[in-house]
């Protein structure tokens, strides 16, 4: 599942949930605020708060620290990788934002025809074409309009927007973090990396299906105060509020959304439970 857990939310050591779904680890290496609100400003920094929390893993990096301490895997690998074998708090938190930054995904078909090694299927190609125009029902220009947020070889924008999920916000989203209005329902654009295996969608995973999600942006924007520009008055029909996608356009797009899968990447031993084989003897 390319590093996500394929829940809408995710179960702490007490058994409650959080209170946002888990977020694709993919290519962390190039963003600069994490978690859906963009409270943390580095990986070192954002390890704490599930490590911590007493809802998530629920114990304190002391304790973490004592325990790794007394064990008989760690402290050879923490010699190795900082001088010491006395490990500390802060070369926890390194080690894995270390870890996290070498997950990168890059060598799906999507980098491949980026470098000239793939030729897009027909359909492919089409909904790739859509995925990054803005309609213009003027000039007869078909578009799904996803290149503002998701443009990019990157698939994001270090971009906060509130797109359209309830026209009353039950999660402030970003407004908890600022105290700033206009961030009401605003929450990071996640990468589109692997993001046919990453269901579900949305901050609260409530879309369980990439089809879902398209008929989200196609013809079930919610109006509020906070509603990100990009998706107000857009669309493919003049006079139409909506985006007015036909249903094989819908197809095509998720045709290249595909694309984005990477089979090195989620094969990649590297990445795999270096304790696997252990739990199979």
């Amino acid at each position: 599942m390319a590093f996500t857990d394929g829940k809408a939310l995710s179960e702490g050591v007490d058994k409650s949930l959080t209170a946002r779904s888990s977020m694709s680890l993919a290519n962390l290496l190039w963003v600069r605020n994490f978690f859906w609100d963009g409270r943390s400003p580095g990986l070192e920094e954002q390890a704490v708060f599930p490590l911590t929390n007493e809802h998530e893993m629920g114990q304190s990096l002391e304790a973490s620290v004592s325990k790794l301490r007394t064990s008989t895997l760690y402290p050879p690998l923490f010699k190795s990788a900082f001088g010491s074998d006395i490990i500390s708090e802060n070369q926890i938190r390194k080690a894995l934002a270390q870890f996290e930054r070498t997950l990168i995904s890059a060598d799906s078909n999507y980098d491949k025809y980026l470098a000239g090694n793939y030729k897009p299927s027909e359909q492919e190609q089409h909904g790739m074409d859509l995925f990054q125009n803005a309609p213009n029902a003027e000039k007869l220009i078909r578009g799904a309009n996803c290149e503002h947020c998701h443009g990019g070889p990157k698939t994001f924008k270090e971009l906060f927007h509130n797109n359209g999920l309830d026209s009353v916000v039950t999660d402030a989203g970003r407004e908890k973090f600022t105290s700033q209005p206009t961030d009401r329902g605003r929450f990071r654009v996640p990468t589109l990396r692997n993001i046919a295996l990453t269901a579900p969608y949305m901050h609260d995973g409530r879309f369980t299906t990439l089809e879902d999600v398209l008929d989200h942006y196609n013809e079930h924007i919610r109006q509020s105060p906070t509603l990100s520009s990009f998706l107000q008055n857009i669309s493919n029909k003049k006079g139409s509020k909506n985006l007015e996608l036909t249903k094989s356009e819908k197809t095509d797009i998720i045709s290249f959304l595909h694309m984005l899968t990477d089979s090195a990447f989620i094969t990649n031993p590297e990445f795999s439970d270096p304790h696997q084989t252990l739990k199979t003897q």
